[in-house]
């Protein structure tokens, strides 16, 4: 099969297009045709060699797909060949092929095409993870999510405007705000001329936001704390702005805040399954009502990815950037 491989660690034209063994599948796996994979940026850290993929996963990029199931190992009784399915992986996806653990599938939900549900799986377990699972945002509450115009953050948007929530983003354009409020944000904030903390402490009479998704890391963190309520919560999945700082405790302790921070690729197999299960049943019903939809900004053919990740690493880009084989 072809995949694209990482010839040495760097910039993105290190990334070539490469006949390659085919993925053996376990007899708790299944084999899936690959229809599109999407990027994301711990692609980009993975190129550049500050991001191994975990003990056993592919070497290839790729965290999530689509696709048609080819074959199934023996344990495996939910799926079956010819099912259109879409997957959260821990790598492989840049690739003709990829061996995926049965309980990291989803159904393709009705609605959406087989080539843009590869944009879903990483985004929806993310958010639904971390902003529902682990921070409990729930109806009535504030929720403030950092780059609204992201593959995340389209996500989290229409998410947490389906459950109820008062939706407030950052962003560093009008164009990307302008996307942003179109999916239901409600309050926008230019991050580049406008002072995020301030909008939020305005627009919630002084109070702060419920729960932050944030993925800048060190230097927002201390804006980030000011900009939450009583028993608010900041989550932290990324350190784009930085993985070092320091903090004052006793910010956490007079508000009674909550600070927590948790990736996807290094969970275990189980627990992602879990993960998956809950996401097929919170959030596949949003998706499936016409609530939630996919944010798609370019298509590139499997031979481009090296100019995926050029566009990638621009930021200009809003929603998800869809490789096709």
């Amino acid at each position: 099969m072809k995949a694209i491989v990482i010839t040495s660690p760097g910039g993105p034209e290190v990334l070539k297009i490469q006949e390659v063994d085919e993925p053996q599948f376990k007899d708790d796996e299944v084999l899936i045709k690959v229809e599109a994979t999407a990027l994301n940026r711990a692609d980009t850290f993975q190129r550049k060699g500050v991001y191994p993929p975990p003990k056993g996963a592919s070497e290839y990029l790729g965290l999530e797909c689509s696709g048609t199931i080819e074959a199934v190992g023996k344990a495996v009784s939910k799926w079956k060949i010819g099912d259109q399915v879409c997957a959260l992986l821990s790598g492989g996806g840049y690739a003709e092929k990829v061996a995926v653990p049965a309980g990291q599938l989803l159904p393709v939900p009705p609605g959406v095409s087989l080539k843009d549900a590869a944009s879903l799986p990483e985004v929806a377990c993310t958010v639904w993870s971390t902003t529902f699972m682990m921070s409990r945002l729930s109806a009535g509450e504030t929720f403030l999510v950092h780059g609204g115009s992201s593959g995340i953050g389209t996500f989290a948007i229409q998410m947490a405007k389906y459950q109820g929530a008062r939706v407030f983003v950052t962003a560093g354009s009008d164009e990307k705000l302008a996307v942003c409020k179109d999916l239901g944000a409600d309050v926008c904030v230019n991050y580049k001329t406008d002072d995020f903390v301030k909008r939020v402490k305005e627009e919630t009479g002084g109070k702060g936001v419920d729960v932050i998704l944030d993925h800048i890391g060190a230097s927002y963190l201390k804006r980030n704390l000011e900009s939450l309520n009583f028993d608010g919560r900041l989550f932290i999945i990324g350190t784009m702005g930085g993985s070092v700082t320091e903090i004052d405790l006793r910010a956490l302790l007079s508000r009674r805040l909550t600070l927590q921070s948790a990736g996807l690729r290094y969970r275990s197999t189980e627990n992602k399954a879990v993960i998956v299960s809950e996401v097929e049943k919170n959030v596949w019903p949003a998706i499936v009502a016409g609530k939630v939809k996919p944010v798609i900004y370019k298509y590139f053919p499997l031979s481009e990815a090296a100019e995926a990740h050029q566009l990638l690493e621009t930021s200009v880009h809003i929603g998800k950037i869809l490789l096709v084989p």
